[in-house]
């Protein structure tokens, strides 16, 4: 009896050990899950941009303020970064799991979008010249990533904490 006290008290201790770092890991892997999605649809607007030859945008759901209510990506004949009657959504994504926040900066926020055109390129709504670039941070229980969005339209993901000087 004593000794199946001991190996009970010893399964706690390494169980209490444990639990810590695979929360850690959860959260690690649920952040690096939410970016990588986000980084699929960026391609996926660029992409039809291409292949279409038209406009298309990239927007949060519902009511296009939030991303980490989930996001849109469809064919924006009006340019008004709203899906409407008559234009085709290409994909859709849910929210992010709970707990996890994502904070954008880019060079047009008055409205929160990307616009890919047939070139391939981002384009503001202010000037069809003017490129949309700028970062999207992922936030959650000390986890950051960023999806940074240069000037040509292209998207990389970097983590701040190990790529301190490109991130």
């Amino acid at each position: 009896m004593v000794e199946l006290m001991a190996v009970i008290a010893v399964g706690v201790i390494l169980l209490g050990i444990g639990i810590p770092s695979f929360y850690a890991l959860i959260q690690r892997q649920r952040i690096t899950t939410a970016v990588n999605d986000f980084f699929v649809a960026i391609n996926l607007a660029r992409s039809e941009a291409i292949r279409r030859g038209t406009r298309v945008d990239l927007v949060p759901a519902g009511d296009g303020r939030d991303w980490a209510k989930g996001w849109l990506v469809f064919v924006d004949e009006n340019g008004n970064q709203r899906p409407e009657a008559g234009e085709e959504i290409i994909f859709m994504h849910g929210p992010v799991p709970s707990g996890i926040s994502v904070q954008a900066n880019f060079t047009d926020s008055t409205v929160q979008y990307l616009a890919y055109t047939g070139s391939g390129r981002t384009r503001t709504n202010a000037s069809s010249q003017a490129p949309q670039s700028g970062t999207l941070t992922f936030l959650t229980d000390g986890q950051v990533r960023q999806i940074k969005l240069n000037f040509l339209g292209r998207a990389r993901v970097c983590n701040p904490a190990v790529d301190k000087n490109t991130c």
